[in-house]
């Protein structure tokens, strides 16, 4: 990851959390096992609250783009 662009690596980090996500789902339909299941959906889920979050800074970083800066 480049130290460069906050907001890239943010979104990459979001595309990351959705593959992950996407991973973890497919294994999910994938098996049969109740609590192997119930493993994937808890890590799923974190993958899923992961991205909300990187999607909120994505906003806040927005947000404070605009803003000019007095120090």
């Amino acid at each position: 990851m480049s130290k460069g662009d906050p907001l890239a690596n943010l979104y990459e980090d979001i595309a990351a959390e959705e593959k992950a996500r996407a991973t973890y789902q497919w294994l999910i339909d994938y098996t049969d096992d109740v609590d192997l299941q119930d493993s994937l959906k808890f890590l799923r889920e974190r993958e899923i609250v992961h991205a909300m979050r990187f999607r909120e800074a994505v906003e806040i970083i927005k947000a404070d783009m605009g803003q000019k800066k007095v120090y």
